[in-house]
């Protein structure tokens, strides 16, 4: 068991990371730093663009058209690692519904 792995406090899937794309900026420590895989960084599809403000889509093109996204949410186990290493404070962790 790794030390991220120590400092869970949830079983899987009972906590998600949520992205607020506002604030991504697609710097990316959030994925490494998780030791399940949760996140990636990825292409902003169309249809998630097209819900952006025109201020969200300036800055997505900015950014490269990339953000952060929750590829993995079952396997989250809430240890938190992702939000203290995301320097935009995008990402918040919720219970999953």
């Amino acid at each position: 068991m790794s030390d991220a792995e120590a400092d869970c406090k949830f079983d899987a899937g009972f906590m998600i990371p949520v992205i607020d794309p506002m604030r991504c900026e697609a710097k990316g420590p959030c994925v490494p730093i998780c030791p399940y895989d949760v996140l990636a960084i990825r292409i902003v599809p169309l249809e998630d663009k097209a819900k952006l403000p025109f201020i969200g889509r300036v800055k997505l093109f900015v950014h490269g058209g990339k953000q952060a996204y929750v590829e993995n949410p079952d396997a989250c186990h809430g240890c938190g690692l992702c939000v203290q290493a995301c320097p935009e404070n995008a990402i918040k962790l919720r219970k999953q519904i």
